[in-house]
């Protein structure tokens, strides 16, 4: 079956299916943040330490994503979408059981792992599943609703089971959904084969992963092995152009429009981290709200997101073309981090958060979709998967790497509320950083 023949319904029901693997993927790189105040509580992590629950799982993501996108273009797309469901939910299992902080870390680490070799393959089998340019912006559009909320949703659904049970349950909930998924998967994804059955570029995936694990370290703990980061990471870029399968075949820089939206899309998201992590710690530690009340507080977020993506990202694009979207949405997304940058310790959720709360979702759900479609131009069938794991990792690495950084400058500040202003105030020099950058890059191509 091909997917010229293959019936729409059929085509539809692997999107669906897909994207349920992605959302439960990405749920779980925001979920832990409204049960942090639990988690440290039962486990004794320390301010630093408990940052290390969110990043062990952003950084193996992050490492290993170039690895799995090239190994879906070599060993078959959905295969490794299959593995690395299975390897998420397992992971999920052993989080929920961690009775210590090392078992809950190194499970986290696991979980990235699953949901690289997951995530990365996704957006490509999207593209080639819907290779006519109507249906397959519809299905982007889709998919990048799902990316854009999932965040939201996760703070939800964490403080939902938080409080109702406890932090555990928020990931064993995985163990049903993920054995679900993969029964779906198999019976309406098709199978594609690799391309080739060369080998992969293993050493790579180590070099990167090796760099961005001390990169994070050098950040939260020790400034001095920064170096030892940077020394990895060039080691890693000059074994891209001297690899037999590279993890980032280097064709895929000649798109100028992909450059600049994976860079935009790494600065963009270092801010928005910071939403949900000091958001969500901002109104519990200085509101007072209950781990429920926060995850309900994201919801106008959440909303706001998911409703642009699915119906005005696509018109905004289309009128103001794809990167006036992408502009728009970036100064909405600074606009958003400006006013969570003032926001008082006696404040009120209506005056001081709402706001913020809208022009996030607004930002987020016209911004994403637009960055997918300029970094997945010129990638063709063969380098689909590296394109999209190129992708998804910007996201990640972006996320890790913003994160560590923001809660550095948070750390530094003399009270909590001061911290966390600090923390919004750098963030939204990132995303004015990406907007420049987009602004310059689409002076340059008229």
């Amino acid at each position: 079956m091909t997917d010229t023949v293959a019936p729409a319904r059929s085509r539809r029901a692997a999107l669906y299916v897909l994207c349920a693997g992605q959302l439960m993927i990405l749920l779980d790189a925001t979920v832990v943040n409204v049960a942090l105040p639990s988690i440290r509580a039962d486990l004794g992590f320390t301010e630093s330490g408990l940052a290390w629950v969110v990043n062990a799982y952003l950084v193996a993501f992050a490492g290993l994503l170039l690895l799995a996108g090239r190994l879906g273009d070599l060993l078959g797309q959905r295969r490794v979408f299959l593995t690395g469901l299975v390897v998420f939910t397992a992971a999920s299992v052993l989080c929920g059981a961690a009775q210590t902080q090392f078992v809950l870390v190194a499970a986290r680490f696991a979980q990235g792992v699953g949901g690289a070799l997951a995530s990365a393959v996704i957006l490509g089998m999207i593209v080639t599943t819907f290779p006519e340019p109507k249906e397959q912006a519809r299905a982007i559009g889709v998919y990048g609703f799902v990316s854009s909320a999932g965040g939201a949703v996760g703070l939800l659904a964490g403080g939902t089971i938080t409080d109702v049970f406890n932090w555990h349950w928020i990931f064993l909930v995985n163990l049903p959904v993920g054995v679900l998924t993969v029964w779906l998967c198999l019976r309406h994804v098709e199978h594609r084969p690799g391309v080739t059955a060369d080998g992969t570029d293993v050493t790579g995936a180590a070099l990167l992963t090796a760099g961005l694990m001390l990169g994070v370290y050098a950040i939260v703990s020790a400034p001095v092995l920064g170096l030892g980061s940077v020394v990895l990471l060039v080691a890693f870029t000059l074994r891209q152009r001297y690899a037999a399968n590279p993890l980032i075949p280097l064709r895929l820089f000649a798109a100028r429009a992909a450059v600049v939206a994976n860079v935009a899309q790494l600065l963009v998201v270092a801010g928005m981290f910071g939403v949900f992590f000091f958001g969500a710690l901002y109104l519990q530690q200085v509101l007072g709200f209950s781990p429920l009340a926060v995850g309900l507080a994201f919801l106008p977020a959440a909303g706001t997101m998911a409703l642009t993506a699915l119906r005005l990202s696509g018109p905004v694009a289309l009128r103001l073309g794809t990167r006036g979207a992408v502009l728009l949405s970036l100064g909405l997304i600074l606009v958003c981090l400006l006013l969570w940058a003032r926001t008082p310790a006696g404040g009120h959720y209506a005056v001081d958060v709402l706001p913020a709360m809208v022009l996030f979702g607004l930002g987020g759900g016209l911004g994403f979709p637009a960055l997918m479609t300029l970094a997945m131009s010129g990638a063709t069938e063969t380098d689909s998967g590296a394109a999209s794991g190129l992708f998804s990792t910007t996201y990640q690495v972006g996320g890790a790497v913003g994160l560590a950084a923001l809660t550095t400058v948070a750390a530094g500040a003399a009270d909590l509320n001061s911290g966390y202003h600090a923390a919004h105030l750098v963030a939204a020099g990132l995303v004015a950083t990406a907007l420049v950058l987009v602004a310059a890059g689409h002076s340059r191509t008229h």
